[in-house]
């Protein structure tokens, strides 16, 4: 059955999350190696808060959020009521069970589906958070497998420089500091690339750029 309040709260609830995240975090995208056109796209990027996807998806232009939806774990954004609201009707977000053992659905294939349905997608490669010292934690499979099935989509690399600080694991109340999100040079799989190649080519695109965002 079709829920008006849900429908009509939805698009007030994530005009409060971006205006909170902008006054919170005061964040600014950076447009360094594509421009914010009309394209789909998936933005593959550094995971090291929960609130990651929220800056990607706050920087965007307006008409570009509303086709861009994240990727996230039905385990955390399903255990309450409030966070399904906001992660299913807010965010539209492809929900994946991280479980192999509880999973039903394919997690390539849901993501796959969003895209051809005419979806962008925040994506976080890692596969969790990175909380420790390296740049980066080693790639999983998943955007590699992703590439293969829709190869015609642009893979954004993007760097969130900042939000660790922002939004530390186990806090509650964030710290207001400056953020920003950046774009890189969009990349696509080539003909013939195996896994491991195209892995190390993605993971080098998006290192680079934390790199120089860093320098």
């Amino acid at each position: 059955m079709f829920d008006y309040k849900k429908h009509l709260l939805a698009p007030l609830a994530g005009s409060a999350i971006t205006l909170f995240a902008r006054l919170v975090t005061a964040v600014r995208g950076v447009w360094d190696g594509c421009e914010p056109v009309a394209r789909q796209r998936v933005y593959f990027a550094n995971h090291g808060s929960n609130g990651d996807f929220v800056l990607v998806w706050t920087v965007l232009p307006p008409a570009l959020r509303a086709q861009t939806r994240p990727v996230a774990g039905s385990d955390y954004w399903l255990n309450t009521p409030l966070k399904a609201f906001v992660g299913r009707d807010v965010f539209r977000a492809v929900l994946i069970d991280r479980n192999p053992e509880t999973r039903t659905l394919d997690p390539v294939g849901q993501m796959a589906e969003a895209l051809e349905q005419g979806d962008s997608l925040i994506l976080f490669p890692e596969g969790t958070r990175n909380t420790g010292d390296d740049l980066l934690l080693p790639f999983k499979p998943g955007l590699f497998h992703l590439a293969q099935k829709c190869p015609d989509v642009d893979l954004v690399p993007t760097w969130i420089d900042n939000l660790t600080s922002v939004m530390p694991k186990g806090e509650v109340i964030p710290v207001p500091l400056l953020c920003s999100v950046t774009f890189g040079e969009p990349l696509r799989i080539r003909e013939g690339e195996e896994k491991l190649e195209f892995i190390t080519r993605a993971e080098d695109a998006l290192r680079a750029l934390g790199q120089e965002v860093q320098s």
